[in-house]
């Protein structure tokens, strides 16, 4: 592929990562090979769980699933993968996931171009091998470095996706249902996360929502689990005002759609926080222990960060027994409230 003439290059192949956050952060790897093999089918291979994601990333021509736990989880259904794998005759494949076990597939499929980090004594199987960044690098770059590294030239770093029309139609329709009108201010609150610690704490959304609703021509909707959806209901003021619960009650492309219908975003470091802001939506982004610099928004929406130094080593923490989770607990309804505030301002 490298120095090769753009029309001889006809399939490439993505391996790709495993969450939703970090598929979007991927996402301006597919459109700078598309601009440098325009002719070329771009094929993706991921997990299920990033399946209605990547429909809605730019440049993805094909997605193949590999599901390591489920159906290609026996030695046979590998074999079978990589016979699958063979008949596309990719021409080459770049590896953003670091695994040794992925780097196998390729090697075994034939394809005979490999490029990706030599993580996991897999080298071997690489046909190059990508130097590593210095520094703290965000995960779009660690991601385009290993294009990069084989000679493509990247003219757009921003993270972007595209909403499928049935999905925002359908979310048109259920919005509407509950009385949100096209002038209403729709303001999405995402509380989940992946995992605990990057979860702002539920009393802090709920005085935040209490206020929100307080607001002339805002409506608030709650996005997320099922799970955080029963903790609102359980706890939200009657007398404050209509809360639209979506949690739990759309898929993941409705959900995209939701994010694109969205004012305004707030969520704490997640999937949902990344898609919004990779649709060009306004979010207000709250860290605690993950670090801007790594995992902060990289879309073409407004973004405000609130983050704390509460002491803590500014490292990316993965304390998963911090006791008080102080440096999300710092973080007020009182600040958030001002930056929405300054937002709705004429």
């Amino acid at each position: 592929m490298k120095h090769a003439s753009q029309k001889t290059v006809e399939n490439i192949l993505v391996v790709n990562v495993n969450w939703i956050g970090d598929v979007i952060f991927s996402s301006p790897v597919f459109k700078a090979l598309k601009e440098t093999y325009p002719h070329a089918r771009i094929c993706c291979l991921a997990v299920p769980r990033v399946y209605e994601v990547l429909e809605s990333v730019p440049f993805v021509d094909e997605i193949i699933v590999y599901d390591e736990k489920g159906r290609h989880w026996g030695f046979f259904a590998k074999i079978k993968l990589v016979l699958s794998l063979r008949r596309h005759r990719f021409d080459g494949a770049f590896l953003l996931h670091r695994s040794w076990t992925r780097a196998f597939l390729v090697w075994l499929a034939g394809i005979p171009r490999r490029v990706g980090y030599d993580a996991k004594n897999r080298g071997k199987l690489l046909t190059h091998e990508v130097e590593p960044l210095e520094g703290p690098i965000h995960r779009c770059d660690y991601y385009l470095n290993v294009i990069e590294s084989f000679g493509i030239a990247v003219a757009d770093r921003q993270t972007r996706l595209k909403v499928v029309p049935e999905a925002e139609k359908s979310m048109k329709e259920m919005l509407e249902s509950e009385g949100v009108r096209e002038d209403d201010y729709v303001v999405v609150i995402n509380p989940g996360g992946n995992w605990d610690l990057k979860r702002w704490p539920p009393k802090n959304f709920l005085s935040l929502i209490n206020s929100l609703c307080a607001f002339r021509g805002v409506r608030v909707v709650i996005s997320g689990a099922p799970k955080d959806s029963e903790l609102f209901k359980e706890n939200i003021h009657a007398e404050i005002g209509p809360v639209i619960h979506l949690a739990g009650k759309t898929n993941l492309k409705q959900m995209i759609a939701l994010m694109k219908r969205a004012d305004l975003v707030i969520s704490a470091d997640s999937g949902p926080l990344h898609i919004a802001n990779s649709l060009g939506t306004e979010v207000i982004a709250l860290f605690g222990p993950t670090r801007p610099e790594i995992t902060g928004p990289r879309g073409p929406g407004r973004v405000h960060i609130l983050q704390h130094d509460v002491g803590c080593n500014r490292e990316a923490c993965y304390h998963l027994t911090c006791p008080d989770n102080v440096c999300m607990q710092s973080i007020m309804a009182a600040e958030v409230l001002e930056i929405v505030k300054q937002i709705r301002q004429p």
